[in-house]
């Protein structure tokens, strides 16, 4: 005797899984929440089991729908990686991808990537989890990512780390401020100015930390944030200037903020993919990788490093 469900019912369940609500799992998929209810009713029916504990307020799986959800995951997806070999097919494919990203590549780099991934793929769901390089190391690691784009994994064990491309720290400032008129900048030299930098929780502070051992500020500075991308909003608001990696300038002419290589010394970081070792993709997420390979083999990663460093 067959069992009683389909793909309908199983990507309903993957859904109300990865979304917590029935409302917004009716919304992913694009069908009403009374036909995500019966066909969630179904997949129940033909298993023969509860696989979710449902009140007015909340949706969590059952004991039995914990030990169900990765097998259903694994169909879909064994389904997803038998239809890579079908043409015409992308517009119709189905599935999820999470990225870890560090914010300075996820900015200014990753929405295109992302745009062009869309396109090809549109009912895909790109989840995009913008954390520090720490943190992306350990989304990687746990498995909440499927793969991560970051400047830190090289050293270690667990993880595969595939160089995308190497930027250098510049001088960040408004276009009025005395540096943006020289060629380069010494350290030294920004740290005579009032400037903004990020804390200690940043893997770009421990590079710098690393790399400048000799060249210590005369003052501290002005604020400490988080994440590069807020320094830059710090910056255009008049707060002094900073040292960011090139990838976090904007792409293009910006009518506020612009960039001054750092010299004496130049400080580097690799920016590279960070997979977990031994690990496979799922296909979406190897679409997704192969995406951002693209993206740097047609020199567009690279094009933005060299445009925000000038």
């Amino acid at each position: 005797m067959g069992v009683n469900f389909d793909l309908n019912d199983l990507q309903a369940f993957r859904a109300v899984v990865e979304l917590g609500s029935f409302r917004k799992a009716a919304e992913a998929v694009n069908i009403s929440q009374p036909a995500l209810s019966r066909r969630i009713d179904k997949l129940e029916d033909a298993l023969g089991v509860r696989l979710f504990e449902r009140t007015t307020r909340s949706v969590t799986l059952t004991t039995v729908g914990r030990v169900f959800a990765p097998s259903a995951e694994q169909l879909l997806d064994d389904l997803d990686a038998a239809l890579l070999g079908i043409r015409d097919v992308s517009t119709s494919r189905l599935g999820h991808v999470t990225i870890a990203c560090v914010p300075s590549v996820a900015y200014y780099f990753l929405p295109g990537v992302i745009a062009s991934y869309h396109a090809r793929y549109p009912r895909i769901r790109v989840k995009l989890l913008d954390s520090s390089a720490n943190e992306v190391l350990g989304a990687v690691i746990s498995g909440e990512a499927d793969f991560g784009v970051s400047f830190m994994g090289s050293q270690e064990t667990e993880v595969e780390f595939k160089v995308l491309l190497q930027e250098r720290f510049v001088a960040a400032c408004r276009r009025d401020h005395p540096l943006a008129r020289k060629k380069r900048v010494s350290w030294s030299e920004l740290y005579e100015h009032d400037y903004v930098s990020v804390d200690k929780t940043s893997g770009n502070r421990l590079l710098l930390d690393q790399a400048l051992a000799t060249v210590a500020p005369r003052r501290p500075s002005v604020c400490e944030t988080r994440h590069v991308t807020t320094l830059l909003g710090l910056i255009e608001a008049g707060l002094g200037v900073a040292a960011v990696p090139s990838m976090a300038m904007p792409l293009r002419d910006h009518p506020i903020l612009t960039s001054v290589p750092l010299v004496d010394p130049v400080v580097t970081r690799r920016v590279g993919i960070v997979r977990r070792r031994g690990r496979p993709l799922t296909p979406a997420a190897q679409e997704f990788y192969q995406t951002i390979i693209d993206a740097q083999r047609s020199g567009r990663a690279r094009e933005a490093a060299k445009k925000a460093a000038k």
